[in-house]
């Protein structure tokens, strides 16, 4: 007889506790092997495909496409064994392999297969069909480890009914065995049918989106969630935790714009304006290290760290996201160039993993994109720091005594005063700003 075994969805990584269902890429009866994708998840960070670490025939999937699920809860159960592959790999695929995310220790050299059981014979299909079936009932869908009385698991759940007043030992979730999501105490606090009002969540299935526009008289709401919830919450930690400073300085860009051009005259991979300014920042924080540290609040100290991860903002269809460059003190303009290049389109096409959003010990602003002079940006919590830089565009400037037109740029530098004080702070913009206008500066600190 097979074996049903129950696959739930992992734990991504980096603090996640829950993700959304994009896509499924299996249905129930396809065959799937050992680490093939079976769904296709959105979290605050990444959209990730899920590989399955069993291989068999799947019997039953939890949740519809746009259902947000929490770590823990069961995504697919999968019968493995006797009876449920018809080719010989039967026994490797009932051992499963303990991987959980493509892109962290996957195997990608087998191409991912969707197929239906399909017995040798005529008249073996109907016992295959009922091994199966009998199989699934089964399944005793157990679910996600429970905290306290109430049946759930997320902690961001807990914090949304608390801030709210909400008791959840008034709700009957909508997961599975009654596991309550981030949707079930959503449908409580709006409070827009007699299911809520009875404070009984609705099914999944049936629950109306938080973001459905409730009437032209209220306007649309629109609920903090996925990307958008993660940016917010993120910021406002930043705001509530970090006692931020901004200071900021106009610099002659003529230079380094000069530059720039020279080096892409000749033959080779071109430099981006980003990548220069990220080969600044690593010169100045190697000279004002303070502001590539992080504040241990349990321990009450300042961490300085060793490399710098540097985050940059990209603009995508999802929302500002900040990718991080690994290890950007030792990388040259070309390299930087290239692998912004690089996490800009994984950005855009949305497959950055997560481990790509995260880990940044540093962050610089292009926000001159959007065509601004100026802002004052709110840290990257737990960075210390983020260095803005404006448009760059002509300006009347005094030049060797004498009024001139030249590439003017706005910095701006947001600290965490705790880290250092205006000293400091001033002294890495300064020679930030004297890169920019004499790039002969950099060279004489490599």
């Amino acid at each position: 007889m097979p074996q049903v075994l129950e696959f739930k969805l992992p734990d991504l990584g980096e603090g996640l506790t829950e993700a959304e269902i994009v896509r499924w890429l299996v249905a129930v009866g396809d065959v799937v092997e050992i680490d093939q994708p079976v769904v296709e998840v959105e979290t605050a960070k990444a959209m990730v495909e899920v590989p399955c670490p069993y291989g068999g025939v799947v019997t039953a999937r939890f949740g519809e496409e746009g259902t947000e699920l929490p770590v823990g809860a069961p995504l697919i159960t999968v019968a493995v064994g006797s009876g449920t592959t018809p080719e010989p790999e039967a026994s490797e695929t009932a051992s499963g392999s303990g991987n959980v995310l493509v892109g962290y220790g996957t195997d990608h050299s087998r191409p991912a297969r969707r197929r239906r059981v399909r017995p040798a014979g005529a008249a073996q299909a109907a016992p295959a069909a009922v091994a199966v079936a009998a199989a699934a009932p089964a399944v005793v869908v157990a679910p996600a480890v429970a905290v306290g009385p109430v049946a759930v698991i997320s902690p961001l759940v807990r914090k949304l009914a608390r801030d709210n007043g909400l008791d959840l030992r008034a709700l009957h979730g909508s997961g599975p065995e009654g596991l309550i999501l981030r949707a079930d105490v959503e449908a409580a606090l709006a409070g827009a049918s007699a299911a809520s009002a009875g404070s009984v969540a609705r099914p999944a299935a049936a629950a109306a989106p938080v973001a459905a526009t409730r009437s032209a008289a209220q306007g649309e709401r629109i609920a903090l969630k996925g990307l958008r919830g993660a940016v917010a919450e993120k910021l406002s930690r930043s705001r509530r935790e970090i006692p931020e400073a901004t200071c900021w300085v106009d610099a002659d860009a003529t230079e380094l714009m000069a530059a720039r051009a020279a080096m892409n005259t000749v033959d080779g991979p071109k430099i981006s304006v980003l990548a220069l300014l990220a080969r600044i920042c690593t010169a100045a924080l190697a000279k004002y290290p303070e502001l590539n540290s992080t504040v241990d609040l349990a321990a009450n100290e300042i961490v300085r760290l060793p490399a710098v991860h540097l985050g940059f903002a990209a603009q995508t269809e999802r929302g500002l996201m900040v990718p991080v460059v690994r290890d950007a003190q030792d990388r040259s303009p070309e390299s930087l160039s290239a692998e912004f290049a690089r996490l800009t389109e994984l950005a855009r096409a949305g497959k950055l993993a997560p481990s790509d959003l995260t880990g940044g010990t540093f962050t610089l602003n292009n926000y001159g994109v959007f065509g601004v002079d100026g802002s004052t940006p709110i840290i990257n919590h737990p960075e210390a720091a983020m260095l803005g830089v404006g448009r760059i565009i002509p300006k009347p400037w005094v030049h060797q005594g004498e009024l001139a037109v030249r590439k003017v740029v706005q910095l701006s530098l947001t600290f965490d005063h705790r880290v250092c004080d205006g000293g400091a702070a001033g002294g890495f913009l300064r020679y930030v700003a004297d890169c920019v206008e004499n790039p002969a500066v950099l060279l004489r600190s490599l």
